[in-house]
């Protein structure tokens, strides 16, 4: 495909987002933000049988951080936690459409994932410890 398609895609992600709230019953709730441009994301996972049942996401910002947001959690709806559990950078960035970007941007693209993970860190530390600690020791976004 062509940037500008992928431009086109990520427009409207930004303009009509996919998965924008809250979810009021959700199993885990995590926030963070990029500091550098004051982008900020919000996940809320609902878990069943170790699959994601339901997830929303909150946030502000750039384009690029909101549509990744909204793209992420079109790609892992309905998918197992491990399977979530080892998307990487390349994944997301692959899935948006742009490879090359500069440091800066990179981190607006990856928040929602960075979020992700810290999110399943929550979760397993509650439910499995051990996997808690491995996650936390791979997780590894820039």
């Amino acid at each position: 495909m062509s940037d500008d398609i992928y431009r086109e895609i990520i427009l409207d992600h930004y303009r009509n987002p996919r998965n924008k709230g809250k979810l009021s019953n959700a199993d885990v709730s995590i926030h963070d933000n990029n500091p550098l441009c004051g982008d900020e994301i919000d996940i809320h996972l609902k878990v069943e049988e170790d699959k994601i049942k339901d997830i929303k996401f909150e946030g502000r910002g750039c384009a690029i951080s909101q549509a990744s947001a909204s793209m992420l959690t079109e790609m892992i709806m309905g998918k197992s936690l491990n399977t979530v559990k080892d998307l990487t950078k390349e994944d997301i960035l692959e899935n948006i459409g742009l490879i090359n970007l500069g440091p800066a941007r990179i981190k607006c693209a990856l928040l929602s994932l960075k979020v992700l993970k810290l999110g399943m860190i929550k979760y397993y530390a509650d439910k499995d410890p051990p996997s808690a600690m491995k996650l936390s020791d791979d997780t590894k976004l820039y």
